[in-house]
């Protein structure tokens, strides 16, 4: 499309984390923007709404309780459970600062144009909404996931909550079912124990967080059953039997009932682009209703891209900004860049957090890469030791040289951490893997005693032999002196 008959030079579909990070670029940059949510409610994304933003408060908050529960063991009188109305207002809170800087308001006094309503497609470069049909040179569809709805027997007599409508509660369940292992769920579960629920947490895979190397996510699952939490592993919600009560299936074994409050589902997520009428510009879907993308997340029309839960692939909110930067840079650049998620991170905010980045084994032996696979426990770890987090583990796999030349720098390949903290602890790892570096960096680097990053150097310093050419050669060397 010529530039002179566009109305603008981006229209983004979406005002979640992919759809605001690109918004405020171009209009920062002084190109035409125009900004599209079906309500202002909406604007900021799960991300703010249902997900990271209040997720993560209440973390804090059940974290505060089980602080002031683990006291005790100095003497202190801690007993009840937590004010869930109270916590929620505290979750409410942090929402409410955030929204400052994600509302319609705010975007136009940054320049951006926005429409709040349900857009669709009538023309390969032309959206409608509210009436009015708008152009643009390009644009992008970022309009998020949805939680996966739980459908079995009985459904309609049960007050099911998932992470859209959970922040409604003002009243603390005394027992809650979780349905489903992934991070979404055991971060929910964990949080709702430590503020006082039982929490019974039903999963149909053999563990949870299936994602994670076992020895990491047995370190979790080991915490969370010290902390109460009842977990089923390989056995799933056949049907509800009334408003308080769930008949289980296991893999193996015999059938048996769960008593509950309320329900918490957390199964998935899934993508929907109903309404968009998006074969009026050109994309095409696959068989599954998810839009055809190519390495650059652009769409059989061209000039078409998708960003965020949309694309389907790894959905977090930092998987939106790293679509963001791929597209910002391909939107100005002749020489396009592949979406890569070789060097991609993410953590899991239950404590202990469990955090992951890089390439898993997995992935390594379908490659063919030769590697070696480093971990350590953090049981004599001195700051370990102080903190009382000694069942922490680090798991780190490094390049295998076959030609072990002076010089030649091993780098990290990938890894995984579970301890508090460990979020912030694998940063430097996670520089060292995007950058190349060599795990030489790691060795020679000094760190202030006790911080908790020197569990990384300790591995590394752990592997490094010394060879006997090189024990001779020092041998020889201070003799010398």
């Amino acid at each position: 499309m010529a530039e002179n008959t566009a109305d603008f030079d981006l229209i983004v579909l979406g005002a979640g984390s992919a759809g605001l990070g690109l918004a405020l670029f171009m209009a920062r940059i002084k190109l035409r923007v125009l900004l599209i949510d079906r309500t202002a409610e909406d604007v900021g994304g799960d991300c703010l709404n249902h997900g990271c933003v209040p997720s993560k408060a209440l973390i804090h908050a059940a974290r505060q309780v089980h602080q002031a529960r683990q006291a005790t063991q100095f003497g202190l009188q801690v007993s009840g459970p937590a004010d869930m109305a109270k916590v929620m207002a505290y979750v409410q809170g942090r929402q409410d600062i955030i929204r400052h800087h994600e509302n319609p308001e705010y975007l136009r006094g940054l320049g951006v144009t926005v429409e709040i309503g349900a857009p669709r497609f009538v023309g390969d470069h032309a959206v409608e909404i509210n009436g009015h049909t708008y152009t643009g040179r390009k644009l992008a569809v970022a309009t998020g996931s949805r939680p996966q709805q739980l459908q079995v027997p009985g459904s309609e007599q049960v007050r099911l909550y998932d992470n859209q409508h959970v922040w409604d509660l003002r009243e603390l369940p005394k027992r809650l079912l979780v349905v489903g292992g992934g991070p979404n769920g055991v971060e929910l579960g964990q949080a709702m124990q430590r503020l006082g629920a039982q929490v019974t947490l039903v999963h149909r895979g053999a563990s949870i967080l299936e994602k994670e190397d076992p020895a990491i996510r047995a370190v979790l699952a080991e915490r969370l059953r010290a902390e109460g939490l009842t977990i089923h592993l390989e056995a799933e919600v056949e049907a509800f039997t009334s408003a308080t009560q769930a008949h289980i299936k296991p893999k193996a074994g015999d059938p048996f009932a769960v008593n509950f409050d309320l329900v918490y589902v957390a199964i998935g997520r899934h993508v929907s682009f109903e309404g968009l009428q998006l074969e009026k510009a050109g994309v095409a879907v696959d068989e599954k209703g998810h839009i055809c993308l190519n390495e650059h997340l652009q769409t059989t029309n061209p000039d078409i891209f998708v960003a965020g839960d949309a694309a389907n692939s790894l959905k977090f909110s930092h998987g939106a900004e790293l679509h963001v930067r791929l597209l910002l840079f391909n939107f100005f650049s002749p020489i396009k860049k592949k979406l890569s998620y070789d060097h991609f991170s993410w953590v899991t905010f239950t404590d202990p957090e469990v955090a992951h980045f890089g390439l898993d084994a997995a992935e390594l032996d379908r490659r063919g890469t030769a590697y070696e696979r480093w971990e350590t426990t953090f049981a004599d770890d001195d700051r370990a030791v102080v903190d009382s987090y000694r069942d922490g583990h680090l798991l780190l796999f490094i390049e295998k040289n076959a030609l072990p030349l002076p010089g030649r720098k091993r780098r990290i390949l990938g890894g995984a951490m579970v301890a508090p903290g460990a979020g912030e602890l694998i940063q430097e790892l996670i520089l060292a893997n995007a950058s190349g570096l060599g795990i030489s960096e790691l060795f020679d680097k000094v760190y202030p005693y006790p911080v908790a990053a020197r569990i990384n150097q300790q591995l590394i310093v752990a592997h490094q032999d010394v060879s006997p050419l090189l024990q001779t050669a020092l041998d020889v060397a201070f003799k010398l002196q």
